[in-house]
């Protein structure tokens, strides 16, 4: 069990003079990236050598100070500034790994606007920011801010960002680092896990979770917001009310969503000493008339979710390969029935006969795929008398109600 960094975010309420002074950081923070960027592009150019992260922060940070057009740096921490600078060296050390294959490719470092709706600033160890005896974030140059605490850090942590999102809603994330002592008891079931959109997932031991669909029940008071928003004059104040109700409104799908899937990832990992996924080519299935409620289910964020719980927590997590025909196996004797239209949710298999549900016997399948000792204990596989023809299992010649994985 190595040590791993994780990420912790309460919501914060600051005051209204507190609000001020993190729309001052902000600010000042946005100004230092852009001329950081600004410098070095204007460098790239000329054809010059790229101006190292020192000297740019003698000339943009320590320097800029001391003029009248500059001056305004002075009233926020020079660490959210520094920590600015080391934001545009990230930009751009990512930018040239996915040119080079290390990492997937992200477009070169951009400008920042103050009417982006994220709006960041960081505090490490050396801004000396603390939590206070009654429980409040002590920020410099800012304040004791108020902190919604919902639960205890693990560990002291390293460092905090301050975020302002697109509702208006203030946060503070903290990184922190956890160790071996957090690894759960060893347990004896396996799972393999089927994602789909009929149901959310479906378990290799019989068991299906039905999926939410946060966005779809929310449609109708997405739809009213997003109308209001559209009538407003452009610059306006009323524009602008109307565009943070819209993002509340999408901000609370997104918590509903979130919330969903870090109780059932805990609840799967805590259960099972070994869980099986597939790797699902969600970019693809994305750009399919599907495209919504593939969004709406949030697959991806809920295998991340799993895989670093099982990390955290002494579990083993396996992804297979999203080639394999999990669905055209039968999970009782091997043999490999040929593919499926997507409204055919029961089969028989030609070979044992055996009545299989597709979405359970597809975890059935994951989970061997794993190596894990997969079981359906409870699900519809059953014996057959007599073996379906096979001509049973095309398409009709009407369309027909359907759902995917």
């Amino acid at each position: 069990m190595i040590r791993m960094q994780l990420r912790y975010s309460f919501r914060l309420y600051p005051s209204v003079g507190q609000r001020m002074a993190l729309a001052r950081a902000f600010g000042c923070a946005r100004v230092v990236y852009n001329d950081a960027l600004r410098a070095r592009e204007t460098a790239r150019s000329e054809g010059l050598p790229f101006p190292k992260t020192g000297d740019l922060s003698k000339a943009l940070i320590t320097e800029a100070k001391s003029t009248p057009e500059r001056a305004w740096l002075g009233e926020v921490s020079a660490v959210v500034l520094q920590q600015s600078l080391r934001d545009l060296d990230t930009a751009y050390r990512n930018f040239f790994d996915g040119l080079k294959g290390k990492r997937p490719r992200m477009g070169a470092p951009r400008y920042k606007s103050k009417r982006d709706t994220r709006q960041s600033v960081r505090f490490t160890a050396n801004a000396r920011w603390s939590i206070t005896p009654g429980q409040k974030l002590r920020l410099p140059k800012i304040g004791d801010v108020k902190v919604k605490w919902s639960r205890s850090l693990p560990s002291t942590p390293s460092t905090v960002t301050v975020v302002k999102d697109a509702a208006g809603r203030y946060f503070a994330s903290f990184v922190v680092e956890t160790g071996p002592e957090e690894v759960l008891p060893q347990v004896a079931p396996e799972v393999g896990i089927d994602l789909g959109l009929g149901h959310f997932a479906v378990l290799s031991d019989g068991t299906k979770i039905d999926s939410p669909r946060f966005l779809r029940r929310a449609e109708k008071r997405l739809k009213k917001a997003q109308r209001s928003l559209s009538r407003k004059e452009k610059g306006s104040k009323n524009r602008d009310k109307a565009r943070i109700r819209v993002a509340r409104a999408h901000a609370r799908v997104a918590d509903a969503r979130r919330e969903f899937h870090h109780q059932l990832s805990t609840q799967l990992i805590r259960d099972n000493q070994a869980v099986a996924v597939e790797d699902l080519a969600v970019k693809g299935l994305a750009r399919t008339r599907l495209a919504k409620s593939v969004h709406d289910a949030g697959w991806s964020a809920f295998v991340s979710m799993l895989e670093y719980k099982a990390a955290r927590y002494g579990r083993t997590f396996v992804k297979i390969g999203r080639f394999e025909p999990t669905s055209r196996v039968c999970s009782v004797c091997g043999v490999k029935d040929g593919p499926k239209p997507l409204h055919i949710r029961e089969w028989t298999c030609q070979a044992c006969g055996a009545v299989l549900d597709r979405d359970i016997n597809a975890a059935v399948n994951v989970a061997k795929a794993a190596g894990l000792a997969a079981s359906a204990c409870g699900a519809q596989v059953r014996p057959g008398l007599v073996p379906a023809p096979r001509g049973e299992a095309g398409t009709h010649s009407t369309p027909q109600p359907s759902t995917a994985r």
